[in-house]
């Protein structure tokens, strides 16, 4: 069974041809179904969500019914794949929360066979095998027939898939291109290049392809038309000139560069090396590129795009875009100035920290220490434990013209540190420390996750995501200005940024993304790439946990992969334990607490914690550990992928036992961070079907109310009644009274209450059915009927002084003192609030205690109008004011 995306969509199977040779196809015709199929097979071998297909299939208004029609449509797709594989297409759509996964293999899908063709040309053409670059990139165009399911609407996610694919096409024809030109095919190239950039009119590269293919045809003239015509372009709708590349070609061309003329790309002459060398050199040095043997880029063409330096080995330009990292950078700074030859400096943190814009940074800024130049090699281009191809030649430009990379100095002594050589993607100290004795003379800027512990005097600068203060200052990534040199943004956010672009909503974008430069950027492109996406839109999507990997994600920058890459580097053992600390509620933890998600003794979870933070899959600090969010968000992915149901829930009870032991040690004492954490476990506990730990973990928010407060005692309460448990349901019951009262549902609160004493007195809680009282005699306090409030309390008062009761003893003196200061005099109600100061000192709670001494100063003021303190505005609880004298209706 094959899947055809490249065009209109195709699904083919094992049946034989059709007399006229063509395979039958058994793409749904249906609108809706090619949607589900197309957004599958785009996100294939991944988990779709319910509401990213819903969101792909009704982008504006989804019915009430989406979900139920979703399923039927999911029915139908599981019936075509049977038919086009009898054998296993059914099997191949499976469900897999939070919504849908479409197994395929790698060459089944035409546009993971042309991502991996175009990814082997890529590879070829940087180790200049331009035959196998031009044929790999040929068969990967070959794959296209049209536009990305050019027959199937497109939301969202097919959206964003054709941008993305649409871009890898041009930079796979680009490729194709470079390489055919290193191969002498100008000639056959000029037709085609011609029909290029009259479609792409602004895209510089195709441009300048076809001004040295038209040179090295002997039309020069015509070359020099094709940039005037482009710069006419950009000047009269973009409003600048042409790129520095294309402005030096057209140079080159008037002065009639021999090197032009040559095929393969590569510098002629003996000073070729030293030019190439140079290439990094700064001002000052009396060298620069082009002055002396002319230095060719990997293309030949003089233009380049992002990434690819002027010839191997070349420092890479510095991100126009950096941000931040100042306290980083002026470390890293020292640490390279005042290294002594042969020393190591090392750059490391997670995947996506923005290590190498660090280090290339920081490279420049140093280019006075190193008179002999900077140098560039990136390891991860190799296939092995080896150096990657074009090394050697890097390497040489360091050692003396007899020397090989295993060389040293004839006499052994050091040499002064004249070139910085910047190794990224470093894997493991075995790629480096074979080179240390040929590299005495040179300074080495490594780049990677982890430290490579054995060099021998490493220092090394540990990346994290952006300080929180850094984040507050990202809105010139958000407007194109972003940047920390002179005359650009520097973090400042006085420029224009837009409708909704200002600090506070970046800052908030900013921490969806975990404050991870990759994913702030990435984030930034999207919103760019989508001009009718307003930044609360951005936000929007990016609150929404199960998609917002997916929305980061545009082009070829995919940080669900990047995070991915470092994950799959794992040892299975060490992948298992990322994969359970996701069932951890967000935030810090310890030793503890992972030992409960890993199944394991206290000292083994801390290391296995260790490993994990080794990885970068873990940050640790002095206050505990977290799993940064953007890889909390991957795991939790990777957990519902891999681990069986059986295996999430045991894990997730143990998690939800040991939260639940932890808060009932100590009562009533629950921070902001630590509720929200149990408000997540007792709605992992309801969905596991772990009903009374559901309530456990409830009750242990003693009366704390996020922002859904009703949901969380919703949920309990059903809980409570799924196990049978009436004290518990009282309670519940109770507290979803006191939240209808705060909402002045009225008639509400009193069915809860009156529900709730009834459910204690038959499950014989004394206590919560004194405080059911509380909560009836409060709103008949409301009511202005302070007899019947009287009433209520007073036995409430009675149950509640037995030991044990604290908190509820208080909540009823906190009642009783309200009841005094509305009709019996501040005398009274001064004694009430004392013995509320009292019990707050007993339950330790701080939050209480400053109420009852608010409540007691008040007292004290002289009444800003009216007879006395009955008529002010009362404090009723803490932050909760009562504006009208009780029983004057609002």
């Amino acid at each position: 069974m094959r899947f055809g995306i490249l065009g209109p969509l195709e699904v083919t199977g094992a049946a034989a041809p059709t007399d006229g040779g063509r395979e039958p196809s058994y793409a749904p015709q249906a609108a809706k179904l090619r949607v589900v199929l197309g957004t599958l097979l785009v996100r294939a071998n991944e988990v779709v969500s319910v509401e990213c297909l819903i969101d792909e299939l009704w982008p504006d208004a989804p019915p009430r019914t989406a979900t139920t029609t979703l399923q039927v449509y999911v029915s139908h797709l599981r019936k075509t794949l049977q038919s086009a594989d009898p054998e296993g297409g059914r099997e191949a759509l499976v469900t897999r929360r939070p919504g849908y996964l479409l197994r395929v293999g790698a060459d089944a899908v035409d546009a993971l066979a042309f991502e991996d063709l175009s990814r082997r040309g890529h590879q070829a053409l940087q180790a200049s095998d331009f035959a196998a670059a031009a044929d790999l990139q040929r068969r990967a165009l070959a794959l296209w027939r049209g536009p990305l399911l050019s027959d199937t609407p497109h939301g969202p996610v097919l959206e964003g898939a054709a941008v993305r694919l649409a871009e890898a096409r041009t930079t796979a024809l680009d490729e194709r291109i470079r390489a055919e030109l290193h191969l002498g095919l100008h000639r056959e190239l000029v037709a085609e290049l011609q029909e290029l950039v009259a479609e792409h009119r602004m895209h510089e590269e195709f441009h300048t392809h076809l001004m040295v293919a038209l040179y090295r045809c002997g039309r020069q003239a015509e070359a020099l038309r094709v940039f005037t015509a482009l710069r006419q372009t950009l000047v009269e709708e973009l409003g600048i000139e042409p790129g520095p590349a294309s402005t030096r070609l057209q140079r080159r061309i008037l002065e009639g560069d021999p090197a032009l003329t040559r095929a393969g790309g590569r510098a002629v002459g003996p000073g070729a090396g030293t030019t190439a060398a140079r290439a990094g050199a700064p001002a000052g040095t009396g060298r620069s590129p082009g002055h002396d043997e002319p230095a060719v880029d990997v293309a030949g063409t003089g233009a380049g795009t992002a990434g690819w330096s002027a010839a191997p080995g070349a420092l890479p330009a510095a991100d126009p875009c950096f941000t931040g990292r100042a306290e980083e950078l002026n470390r890293l700074e020292r640490m390279v100035r005042t290294a002594p030859a042969g020393g190591c400096v090392a750059v490391t943190g997670m995947p996506g920290a923005g290590k190498t814009a660090l280090a290339v940074e920081a490279a420049h800024r140093v280019a006075d220490a190193f008179p002999d130049g900077r140098l560039y090699l990136d390891l991860r281009a190799g296939a092995g434990p080896g150096l990657p191809p074009g090394a050697q030649s890097v390497l040489e430009r360091l050692l003396p013209a007899s020397a090989g990379p295993d060389a040293a100095p004839a006499d052994g002594a050091p040499q002064a540190p004249r070139v910085l050589l910047v190794l990224d993607g470093v894997g493991s100290e075995t790629q480096v420390r074979p080179l240390l004795p040929a590299l005495r003379g040179a300074v080495v800027l490594l780049v990677a996750r982890r430290v490579p512990a054995g060099l021998p005097g490493l220092r090394s600068v540990l990346l994290g995501p952006w300080r929180p203060d850094e984040a507050q200052r990202l809105v010139g990534l958000f407007t194109g200005r972003a940047g920390t040199r002179p005359g650009t943004l520097g973090g400042t956010a006085a420029l224009d940024a837009g409708p909704g672009l200002g600090p506070d909503t970046v800052a908030e974008i900013a921490e969806l993304c975990g404050r991870l430069p990759l994913a702030v950027r990435t984030a930034a492109a999207q919103l760019a790439a989508r001009p009718h996406w307003t930044a609360a839109v951005l936000a929007d999507r990016l609150r929404d946990e199960a998609g917002r990997l997916d929305v980061l994600r545009t082009g070829d920058v995919d940080v669900r992969a990047r995070l991915l890459d470092a994950y799959e580097a794992c040892a299975e053992p060490q992948r298992r334990a990322f994969r359970l600390l996701s069932l951890l509620p967000p935030g810090r933890f310890g030793a503890r607490q992972a030992a409960a998600a890993l199944d394991l003794t206290e000292a083994r979870a801390s290391a296995a914690l260790e490993a994990l933070a080794d990885e970068r899959l873990v940050a640790v600090d002095r206050d505990g550990c977290h799993l940064p969010e953007l890889l909390r968000l991957l795991a939790v992915e990777r957990l519902a992928l891999e681990d069986p149901p059986e295996v999430v829930r045991a894990a997730a009870e143990r998690v939800c036992r040991a939260y639940a032991a932890a808060a009932a040690a100590e009562p009533g004492r629950v921070s902001d961070s630590g509720a929200r954490g149990l408000v997540r476990l007792a709605r992992t506990a309801y969905g596991a079907g772990l009903w009374a730990l559901a309530v456990r973990l409830t009750d242990a928010l003693a009366g704390w109310v996020a922002d859904d407060g009703e949901a969380v005692y919703a949920l309990a309460l059903d809980a409570a009644r799924r196990c049978a448990d009436r004290s518990a349901q009282a309670r519940m019951g109770r507290s979803l009274g006191e939240l209808a009262w705060q909402y002045r549902r009225v008639e509400q609160a009193h069915e809860l209450f009156s529900g709730a004493l009834e459910l204690a007195r038959e499950a014989g809680d004394e206590e919560e059915a004194a405080r059911a009282q509380v909560g009836l005699a409060e709103l008949c306090l409301d009511a202005g009927e302070s007899a019947a409030a009287a009433a209520l309390l007073e036995p409430a008062l009675a149950a509640l002084s037995a030991p044990g009761r604290t908190r509820g003893r208080y909540e009823a003196s906190r009642a009783r003192a309200l009841l005094a200061l509305a009709h019996e005099g501040p005398e009274s109600a001064r004694a009430w609030f004392g013995e509320c100061l009292e019990l707050a000192g007993a339950l330790r709670d701080q939050r209480l205690e400053v109420y009852a001494l608010r409540s007691l100063r008040a007292l004290s003021l002289p009444p800003e109008g009216g007879s006395g303190p009955a008529s002010r505005a009362v404090e009723i609880r803490p932050g909760l004011w009562r504006i009208h004298p009780a029983g004057v209706p609002t």
